[in-house]
């Protein structure tokens, strides 16, 4: 009993003592702790180190494209005039003929008979006049000697009047025959290239056809067409203004042609002529561009795009990488004066290139995040990076 007695105090104060060593530990994981929660005992994290540029005006041209439709100067149908048959056809499809070639030769032999009868119809005219002539010359001394009366005289001169109106009329039968003798011969009016050739060697033709012969083509300059929407040709007028629409007509810059496999034609082409309405149907206005074409790259029917060159002064380029698109809204992550970030709303007038032409939203002079703004909020702090102006971008190299 004794012993136990004995051991009691010292377990007490073992218990004690343990109690103690807890109580300094939470003691000092509170203190650290408290330490650590107190920003002005922890270090501040550095500022990332972001490339940064520096938006400048320039002038700057942007396109925009027009779908176009091609026509060559002259188009026409070639049809006959008179109704007969094929005897050759003397030429072949895509050919490229001259004016006043021969193309079709229909049947001449009826033609020919009709010719041949109207001046046997002429002469037997003609006849009727020389004898209407000796009637009045028999007459003549006759009605002096008051033989016969001057009733009859008068007749034989009436007589000789009409002999000579069917003179007239004989002569213009055979003219008429003569015109339709040579249009058996279907020459080319102007030089061009035939299109397709429908009608064939025998075939019976007219002039009623529904189908023409061919088509010819003159395509040593060719015109382009296409429309505008009345916004567009508002904004149109209001960027190239003049007196008169052929005033305007006069200044404008030249144009390109876009092909249908996105080659830019050669050749650049002139705007010359504007419609004089607006299609009540399609709320668009048509204009005329003329190209040369002396290799005959293009024909009739071709398609493509007229592209319109505009010219903007003084206007702000931003890449396209510096920006970001949320809700149909672009904006760029701008750096005030002591680095802090505002996410900046800007106003696109368009691009060219790989840049943004801006309208609102930045002035020149101010400075832009261009890469690594992921992450970043209104009111984040960063370290520049060396800044760099923004060049313009050579739209002419498009």
């Amino acid at each position: 009993m004794n012993h136990i007695s004995k051991l009691a105090p010292i377990s007490n104060n073992v218990k004690l003592f343990n109690e103690w060593i807890i109580l300094l530990l939470v003691t000092t994981l509170l203190f650290l702790a408290s330490c650590t929660n107190n920003p002005d005992q922890m270090a501040a994290a550095p500022a990332p180190a972001l490339p940064v540029i520096t938006i400048s005006q320039s002038s700057q041209e942007t396109f925009v494209d027009y779908p176009a439709s091609i026509q060559g100067a002259t188009d026409l149908e070639i049809r006959p005039q008179i109704a007969g048959t094929i005897d050759r056809v003397l030429v072949n499809e895509g050919q490229l003929v001259n004016k006043g070639q021969l193309l079709f030769q229909i049947s001449e032999l009826p033609f020919r008979a009709q010719l041949n009868t109207a001046k046997a119809a002429l002469q037997a005219a003609k006849a009727a006049v020389l004898n209407a002539q000796l009637e009045i010359d028999k007459l003549t001394p006759l009605v002096q000697a008051k033989v016969v009366s001057a009733y009859q005289l008068q007749t034989a001169k009436t007589a000789k009047e009409i002999a000579l109106a069917n003179v007239e009329q004989a002569k213009s039968n055979v003219n008429s025959a003569q015109i339709n003798l040579n249009y058996t011969q279907i020459k080319a009016p102007i030089s061009g290239y035939i299109g397709r050739l429908p009608k064939k060697q025998g075939s019976l033709v007219g002039p009623t056809d529904v189908e023409s012969l061919t088509q010819l083509s003159d395509v040593h300059e060719v015109h382009v067409y296409f429309s505008l929407a009345e916004t567009d040709f508002i904004n149109f007028n209001a960027k190239y203004q003049g007196n008169s629409v052929a005033d305007r007509i006069k200044h404008l810059p030249p144009v390109s042609l876009v092909l249908a496999d996105q080659t830019i034609y050669p050749s650049t082409g002139k705007i010359d002529m504007i419609d004089g309405q607006f299609d009540k149907t399609t709320g668009a206005i048509t204009l005329r561009a003329s190209f040369a074409n002396a290799q005959g790259l293009l024909r009739s029917g071709n398609t493509g795009k007229v592209r319109l060159g505009i010219e903007h002064n003084d206007i702000l380029l931003v890449p396209q990488s510096a920006t970001v698109e949320i809700q149909d809204k672009v904006f760029v992550f701008a750096v005030g004066k002591d680095n802090k970030i505002s996410k900046q709303p800007i106003k696109v007038l368009g691009t060219s290139g790989t840049n943004y032409l801006v309208e609102d939203g930045l002035k020149s002079g101010d400075q832009i995040v261009s890469k690594g703004f992921e992450s970043l909020k209104e009111g984040d702090l960063i370290q520049p990076e060396k800044a760099k102006t923004v060049t313009a971008y050579n739209a002419s190299n498009k």
